[in-house]
């Protein structure tokens, strides 16, 4: 694919963003690159490998979730809520 200054005029629309003139060359050469290097992606050879969608071995690493009070901090969201009441939010009733 190659970027030329019609294809950066559409992406320019599509993104609501306005390029300078004096930076449109610039801008044309990064986006080739970028073109350029993705679709050396596209002559890989992935037939064996299997599709992987963490690089952690084993899944994501769980923390104990152990339960922790204080009550300063939760003064101080109590302090930002319009209404409380008993250390609680006061929210408006949404079920008859």
């Amino acid at each position: 694919m190659k970027i030329d200054n019609d294809l950066l005029k559409k992406l320019e629309t599509l993104s609501s963003l306005e390029i300078a003139e004096k930076k449109r060359d610039g801008v044309i050469e990064q986006l080739s690159e970028i073109v350029a290097f993705v679709e050396n992606l596209n002559e890989l050879n992935l037939e064996n490998e299997e599709a992987t969608f963490t690089t952690v071995a084993g899944g994501t690493p769980m923390r104990e979730d152990e339960p922790c009070v204080n009550s300063h901090i939760r003064q101080i969201i109590l302090d930002n809520a319009p209404q409380r009441e008993d250390g609680f939010f006061v929210v408006p009733k949404i079920i008859e």
